[in-house]
């Protein structure tokens, strides 16, 4: 390429322009590992969550309102809702959820590191806090925080 025809200004700006495409392409090759990964918002960063509520005698039938088929829209019988037989894999990203079944129900969070928290009042009943399997054993959440509506 004959590069004396050209004057100075426009030589000057072809050498930008490569300059500036070479800048381009390599930088990326300069970023540090899982510095891309820092940007996403964590709240927006989905976690794995395991529902087990097996252990729940009788069977029933359970949900995660805004993430798993309800348990009150449709027949016991036909819905599509999860039995508690079931042990579900839940992708579920930081913030509050309920569990409920036809019986009980108790919040549970999905903390920023993706572990679960709970009331300390469910102890008893749930598993899990600290951990990424939440496990349910009791049909009726116990003790009461309050004095039970019925007599024993």
């Amino acid at each position: 390429m004959n590069f004396k025809k050209y004057s100075n200004t426009m030589k000057r700006q072809f050498l930008q322009s490569i300059l500036c495409l070479l800048l381009l392409f390599i930088s990326p090759l300069f970023v540090p590992p899982g510095h891309a990964a820092d940007q996403i918002n964590p709240l927006l960063r989905e976690f794995p969550i395991t529902v087990n509520p097996s252990a729940l005698n009788p069977p029933t039938w359970w949900h995660v309102p805004g993430i798993t088929p309800l348990i009150w829209t449709k027949d016991p019988i036909n819905m599509d809702a999860y039995k508690t037989t079931e042990v579900k894999q839940l992708n579920l990203k930081p913030g509050e959820y309920r569990f409920g079944t036809f019986t009980f129900d108790f919040l549970f969070k999905v903390t920023l590191s993706g572990t679960l928290e709970y009331s300390p009042t469910l102890d008893q009943c749930v598993d899990g806090r600290g951990t990424q399997v939440l496990t349910i054993r009791c049909s009726h959440t116990q003790p009461y925080p309050q004095e039970p509506d019925y007599p024993k």
